[in-house]
């Protein structure tokens, strides 16, 4: 077909884009994949405990996908005791929101025993993953990579020979379960720093590769009989380039990510494509992903560390290590050398020279330049009745026993409350300095916006409970993609709009508030359907620290039964 023989430019544009879609539909693949989700034992950090796995691995197996394949899996509960959901973090679920892998917002648990279908579309390509969104089974271990390339035919803006999948995540050794009383008790017994961090679902605890180099009397590491702790060494040859696909699934750390003696240039971030630029090391948030790209122009007689460290919390955790093995070196020689040294966790003006120099590609997507409607979300920690609760506008979520989903589309107005959150908080209060009241309230009430309009959202962060503390909190949007149009210091007022980048923002589904700071978001709420926006650190988000935005929902098709059959709407639907 001849697109240029359509007539106006208009049409030609529209002709184009039409054979694109037939392009990537005619190539497109149905993949299916049959899961059983059980509790096993394993070694992630060479101390056995028990794990949540899929198919006896941990972490779950890597779905690799092109751009317009359809994803279909048959996730059968296999737990005996407990309910389970998969959520695909980054996937929007276009037409399928009923397939987004929320408990209580998207869809019922799937309960002991049962098997339910989960079949959606990726339409972009990108670094994804997906995990647990049922209690803190994301802490258990239930979790694993999904990566989109891109559509027969079509290639990236970037060159590279090879790539490696770096899935990055804490462990503790004390159960989910142990650690979900504890944050609902009173007193309040927090889930403490992870006893260590994995890459690909392994890690070492009590010992380490690099002991020489420590200031505690830490071991060296040895592995005969527990290969499966052994890290994962990214073998490469001299003078390639190869790419990173970096996601951080950690309940609770921040992390820094350096690879000695080498330059990573960030050309993705959260599926997207932005402008590249060079770092020596980088940040990731629970729940972002970048690819990175890797030159091997370094001595190839010589192995290099690849280090993880925590950010933003006073580390009591190793770094995480693994080597960069060039093919002239075996892998079992260690570097002589020191690891990169984790910058200081409370050198935050190392995180936003990082987060603050990541724009979009040139040509991508770029906001409305105006909004209809702004919500401010204040983030406080509070008590509700002597318990410790994380809260939004001094609402802390509570999840309704029935999928904010069905009860919307069929009208159930009792099965959540029906008061709207607020849009924003007192402008008197004073987000330096705990509360002097700090007592606060929950609900389960909704957003409701309205479809095809835009909308702002400013994460407003806020003194803890105790004095001079303000916590770091990486905000996930399900559904959607926003812009991420600025970051600020102090409380955000009139005026600081003029700071909006509109020509470029980065296009993201996370993005993080920084201590005693503020974050400007926009987005269209152009997909129909019910949508979780949240902390993505474990604890915090099952301690209230939520909001439920509803779109369109009654514009939705048919929800498969299996996702309603709970609640109010599994008699409804019967």
């Amino acid at each position: 077909m001849d697109c240029k023989s359509w007539g106006s430019r208009d049409i030609v544009f529209l002709c184009i884009i039409v054979l694109s879609l037939i392009h990537v539909s005619l190539g497109a693949k149905v993949r299916h994949f049959k899961w059983e989700v059980e509790y096993m034992y394993g070694a992630p950090d060479c101390q056995e405990h028990v794990v949540m796995g899929i198919n006896g691995q941990f972490p779950g197996p890597t779905i690799r996908a092109k751009t317009g394949d359809t994803i279909v899996v048959d996730l059968t509960n296999k737990l005996h005791t407990e309910g389970v959901v998969i959520h695909w973090h980054g996937i929007r679920q276009l037409g399928t929101p009923w397939a987004d892998g929320t408990a209580s917002i998207s869809q019922c648990a799937i309960n002991p025993g049962e098997t339910f279908e989960y079949r959606f579309k990726v339409d972009r390509p990108g670094t994804y993953f997906y995990h647990g969104h049922y209690g803190m089974q994301r802490s258990a271990g239930l979790y694993g990579s999904l990566i989109v390339d891109m559509a027969d035919g079509e290639k990236e803006p970037f060159h590279y020979d090879a790539e490696f999948n770096l899935l990055l995540s804490d462990w503790w050794h004390k159960s989910v379960h142990e650690q979900e009383v504890g944050l609902s008790s009173n007193p309040f017994r927090w889930i403490g720093e992870p006893q260590s961090l994995l890459i690909n679902g392994r890690g070492q605890y009590n010992c380490s590769l690099a002991s020489k180099f420590s200031n505690s009397s830490i071991s060296q590491c040895k592995f005969e009989g527990n290969e499966k702790c052994a890290p994962q060494v990214l073998k490469v040859r001299p003078n390639k380039t190869y790419r990173l696909r970096i996601a951080s699934t950690t309940a609770l750390a921040s992390l820094n990510l350096a690879i000695e003696g080498h330059k990573m240039v960030v050309v993705e971030a959260d599926g997207n494509h932005v402008q590249p630029f060079a770092v020596n090391d980088l940040d990731i948030y629970s729940g972002e992903s970048y690819s990175v790209l890797l030159r091997t122009d370094q001595n190839p007689y010589k192995n290099y560390w690849v280090s993880i460290g925590v950010r933003g919390r006073d580390p009591k955790t190793n770094q995480a290590l693994t080597l960069l093995s060039y093919s002239a070196t075996p892998a079992s020689k260690l570097p002589t050398t020191q690891p990169p040294v984790t910058p200081r966790w409370d050198d935050y003006n190392h995180s936003k020279a990082f987060t603050k120099s990541i724009y979009a590609l040139m040509g991508s997507p770029q906001p409305p330049k105006t909004y209809d409607r702004r919500i401010i979300l204040l983030n406080t920690q509070n008590r509700l009745n002597g318990f410790v609760k994380w809260a939004i506008n001094n609402v802390s979520l509570v999840l309704p026993s029935t999928p904010y989903l069905g009860s919307i589309k069929f009208g159930l107005n009792n099965a959540f409350d029906q008061k709207t959150p607020p849009d924003n908080y007192d402008s008197s209060y004073d987000i330096m300095k705990p509360a002097p009241n700090q007592n606060t309230t929950q609900g389960s009430g909704v957003y409701t916006i309205t479809l095809n309009t835009t909308v702002d959202v400013i994460l407003q962060n806020a003194n803890a409970l105790a004095k001079d503390v303000s916590e770091i909190h990486p905000w996930h949007l399900h559904g959607h993609d926003f812009w991420v149009l600025a970051y600020g210091e102090g409380k955000f007022k009139n005026g600081d709009e003029k700071t909006f980048n509109l020509k470029n923002p980065p296009l993201r589904n996370t993005a993080v508030i920084f201590p005693f700071g503020w974050t400007a978001l926009r987005f269209v709420a152009d997909n129909p359907g019910v949508w979780a926006f949240h902390c993505h650190i474990e604890p915090h988000l099952h301690m209230g620290m939520g909001v439920i935005f509803a779109q369109g929902a009654h514009r939705v098709g048919q929800i498969p039964k299996e996702a309603l059959a709970c609640g109010l709407t599994g008699n409804k639907q019967n």
